[in-house]
């Protein structure tokens, strides 16, 4: 992989430390009057999502980490594992839910997901803003219970449980943010 200089760090670049895979998440080139430049950063693990902030010194090298990104369509679940097909070279690859991480709660088959890949390993899942998955079971809301703000759990036809309003019935189409888990609206 290309080494890269602290001083050509961006936000979004992924580098292979000691610590394991990190994303620069925010970085600040520091020039104090005594002594010499340095550089901040946050770096994210992209396998488990910890934060750690580090410091640098200027034009220090590293190994930069060369993400590659692959459209691919789930195509059926194979007992525990997931199968995906790459939408280019029409490859089939079984994933484990561990590597998808939150993302299996939103992933039904024939979508789409955009695969970050090092090598052969995935290292996230990007999903769309929002999904439309069905109400497959819920508690019916009773007439006349209708007091605002009032919500109830629900099960999506992924198995993954959310908190709707009140009229939300079983068979509804629903609306749900995949960043935050939360319900947006009926479809």
């Amino acid at each position: 992989m290309p080494p890269v200089s602290t001083n050509d760090l961006k936000n979004g670049m992924t580098l292979n430390l000691p610590e394991g895979l990190m994303q620069v998440v925010d970085f600040q080139h520091v020039k104090p009057g005594k002594g010499g430049a340095f550089v901040r950063t946050k770096l994210r693990n992209v396998r488990s999502g910890a934060v750690i902030d580090r410091t640098y010194n200027a034009g220090e090298k590293m190994e930069q980490a060369i993400i590659d990104k692959r459209e691919m369509q789930l195509l059926y679940r194979a007992g525990e594992d997931y199968v995906f097909m790459d939408n280019s070279s029409y490859d089939q690859i079984e994933v484990q839910p561990s590597s998808l991480g939150d993302a299996v709660n939103y992933l039904k088959d024939s979508d789409n997901a955009i695969m970050n890949m090092y090598g052969d390993e995935i290292v996230g899942v990007d999903l769309p803003a929002a999904v439309e998955l069905t109400i497959t079971e819920t508690e019916p809301g009773l007439q006349g219970d209708r007091v605002s703000g009032a919500k109830k759990q629900a099960t999506l036809e992924t198995g993954h449980v959310i908190t709707v309003p009140l009229f939300v019935n079983i068979g509804d189409r629903v609306k749900v943010d995949t960043r935050t888990g939360e319900y947006l609206t009926r479809v």
